[in-house]
């Protein structure tokens, strides 16, 4: 049994974790506010864009425009975003799992992969791996900027129409609530076209509209600004989730240490009374032995 000064030492440790945890998570509690109402708030801005999309695509010819080609599958590039730090539980561990999926089935095809890490954790993860990584962002979730998001998916766009790589794969976390996050892949280029219409009435009898000041010209302005803002929803997206799962992680770091101290409290109190005990045997026993 261990004694009682290395209880109270080891007590008083994790106290000192406890009121740590805690502050991370009234901290990420915080940060959870705000990076929830920005991708809530991108939401239907995305939706919106990509409803537009479908709507003037369907109304050209697609072919003409090279972000839409569909061509054979060569190359693949890969974008996962994680975090910059860790301490939020399976965050991190989902995406890398999910990207190692991705790999071995495009090499199984035949096809090469490189890979594109936004954060710490999955650069210095993935560094470690027999993997190409053409480029990783450290530091930039801290204080996440659209600048960002554009710079990120100019870089993807001309890699693409320059014929370097066939296609493009995001991989983060999508926030669903402050206790549940969604692991999502999503193709980034070739941009897919739209969907058929469901409704056979629509399809005999299409809407048309007049478009100022064309057709081509806004879908010349709008892909950029759609592939743009894919980027920039799924950084908000994993930002949030990461705040979330921190919060989470943290809150059960602090129960987790109360239920510590609790036992190694009953572990001290039973220690310190069979040391009392054991004195009194042997004060009554040297007393007896007087006699």
């Amino acid at each position: 049994m261990a004694s009682l000064k290395a209880i109270r030492t080891r007590i008083r440790s994790i106290k000192s974790t406890q009121k740590i945890t805690r502050a991370m998570k009234m901290v990420a509690a915080a940060r959870l506010r705000r990076s929830q109402e920005a991708a809530l708030a991108a939401r239907p801005y995305e939706h919106l864009m990509h409803e537009v999309l479908d709507s003037v695509g369907a109304r050209v010819e697609l072919a003409r425009y090279p972000l839409f080609q569909q061509r054979e599958v060569k190359r693949v590039e890969i974008v996962a975003i994680t975090s910059d730090r860790g301490l939020c539980g399976g965050f991190n561990g989902i995406i890398e799992k999910r990207v190692r999926k991705l790999t071995q089935e495009a090499e199984d095809k035949g096809q090469k992969v490189t890979l594109r890490i936004i954060g710490r954790k999955g650069a210095d993860y993935f560094r470690r791996r027999e993997v190409s990584i053409r480029r990783s962002y450290t530091g930039l979730l801290g204080d996440l900027k659209f600048s960002t998001a554009q710079e990120i998916a100019l870089e993807l766009s001309m890699l693409f129409l320059a014929g370097e790589i066939d296609q493009v794969l995001l991989v983060y976390n999508e926030f669903v609530s402050a206790v549940s996050q969604r692991a999502v892949e999503k193709q980034l280029l070739p941009i897919l076209p739209p969907p058929p219409p469901a409704d056979i009435e629509s399809v005999r009898t299409p809407v048309d509209y007049i478009y100022e000041p064309g057709a081509d010209a806004i879908l010349d302005d709008l892909l950029p600004r759609y592939i743009t803002n894919q980027m920039w929803a799924s950084l908000l997206e994993s930002l949030a989730s990461e705040n979330a799962a921190r919060m989470t992680a943290m809150d059960a770091a602090t129960n987790n240490a109360k239920e510590m101290i609790d036992k190694l409290t009953i572990l001290m109190n039973r220690t310190r009374q069979a040391a009392i005990t054991s004195e009194l045997v042997e004060i009554v026993s040297g007393a007896e032995a007087l006699k």
